[in-house]
């Protein structure tokens, strides 16, 4: 006669994984199910209803004149184009889970929320410098600037001390051309962003210290 654990193995089992993965890295889903949401709800609204919201979350020179907290944080929370959540949410399992698995919760947040904030007000900055350079129209006040890809950068940049020698070269070359490449062919203020983000990530390796590298289980020795 099968025991009551036996025969609630088969329909528990199968679930067990996914929650200890949830549950390993709560703050990369929490924000994934929030950017879910925020992506229906733009996938349910008119295009008048549409455009209010994107324009009123996003962390543009006229936002951020008026609401800078709300822009601030608004921002990482809405992605343009509801049909992209499947990639986004392929990339939050492959970089922000594992960072804040490897890091804890708290020194993830810190790097990624360090990056949108300074990656966002820095290319702002200099969006605001080319309108007043007479270099691009005054409309670029107003452009919609939302999105996640700062903190994923920063994430990717941090993941670097994640693999030991002589992996992390490859990788943080790949890191490099991958966000340099476009900010020198594309000149965009979006890809300087980018770069910025790559950039801070990378610079918090102090709060790496003592933690192990991916497939030894002992910590690095930088």
């Amino acid at each position: 006669m099968p025991s009551e654990t036996s025969s609630h193995a088969p329909g528990g089992e199968p679930s067990r994984p996914i929650r200890s993965w949830v549950r390993s890295s709560p703050g990369t889903h929490v924000w994934l199910a929030i950017i879910a949401v925020t992506s229906l709800v733009i996938a349910l609204s008119s295009e008048g209803v549409e455009h209010y919201l994107l324009h009123r979350n996003s962390s543009n020179l006229h936002e951020l004149s008026r609401h800078p907290v709300r822009a601030l944080l608004g921002s990482a929370f809405w992605i343009e184009d509801p049909a992209g959540l499947p990639f986004y949410a392929v990339l939050f399992e492959l970089f922000h889970a594992p960072v804040e698995r490897w890091l804890g919760t708290a020194k993830w947040l810190v790097v990624v929320a360090t990056a949108h904030v300074a990656a966002t007000l820095i290319s702002q900055k200099v969006v605001l410098e080319a309108i007043q350079d007479h270099d691009v129209p005054r409309s670029m006040a107003h452009v919609v600037d939302i999105g996640v890809s700062y903190g994923l950068a920063a994430s990717a940049g941090i993941l670097a001390y994640r693999l030991p020698w002589p992996w992390r070269l490859p990788y943080l070359a790949g890191a490099v051309a991958f966000f340099a490449v476009p900010l020198v062919t594309n000149h965009t203020y979006t890809d300087l962003g980018h770069a910025i983000s790559l950039v801070i990530g990378l610079a918090f390796w102090p709060l790496t210290r003592g933690k192990p590298l991916v497939g030894t289980g002992r910590p690095d020795a930088h």
